[in-house]
């Protein structure tokens, strides 16, 4: 059972109660402290090494930060919606539709207290989410493999266990960086409010045509 409370929820794991916040500003994420897990490791990086890129990320007013905080205040996992450059593929839905899920990651040492559900839980909870079509891109050379002692298809298949419990689906795609690697994942989430106009463009668009 998890606890709402207003922007919070009270993530129960196997090393104690974890609060999970949603939709923090860079002056509440200021207050916290940063895990040193998150760093540069021989055959790993971190999405993020710095708690400055997270207050960074919190300045766009449509992106929804999220921050799991043991002993209240000490963030040792976080999660991530915004929407995509303009440069990429899925901008050119239109603007503001298509929202990435650009990072769920937690520090090392608390990965097996199964907090990466609670963080995704709360990474979609954005007040507009049926109004977009939220996606993930998983590459498979970015896959802490060594951290978590998982082949490539075992991390893929727990990505996969993450996000289809909250309407997440698989989809077709020739997007080039997605196809290099058979392992590699592209889920989505389309909004009850998506219209059927806009259903028929993204099909399209996953194949690079542009309507």
């Amino acid at each position: 059972m998890t606890e709402m409370r207003n922007k919070e929820i009270l993530w129960p794991s196997a090393k104690g109660d974890v609060r999970i916040r949603c939709l923090c500003s860079p002056e509440e994420i200021r207050r916290y402290t940063f895990d040193s897990q998150f760093r540069i490791y021989p055959h790993y990086r971190s999405l993020y090494t710095k708690r400055k890129s997270l207050e960074q990320l919190a300045e766009d007013s449509g992106a929804n930060i999220v921050l799991a905080l043991a002993d209240r205040r000490h963030i040792i996992g976080f999660g991530v919606l915004a929407y995509p450059e303009s440069d990429e593929r899925w901008a050119a839905l239109g603007p503001k539709i298509m929202m990435e899920v650009k990072a769920i990651e937690v520090a090392r040492r608390w990965r097996s207290a199964r907090i990466a559900s609670g963080i995704m839980k709360m990474t979609i909870a954005h007040p507009q989410i049926e109004n977009k079509i939220g996606y993930m891109v998983g590459y498979s050379w970015t896959w802490d493999l060594e951290g978590t002692k998982k082949t490539a298809e075992d991390y893929r298949r727990m990505l996969i266990r993450v996000f289809e419990p909250l309407g997440f689906q698989e989809y077709p795609t020739n997007e080039p960086n997605i196809s290099l690697r058979a392992e590699n994942l592209f889920m989505c989430r389309v909004g009850t409010n998506i219209s059927e106009s806009i259903r028929n463009r993204f099909n399209w668009l996953r194949f690079g045509i542009y309507q």
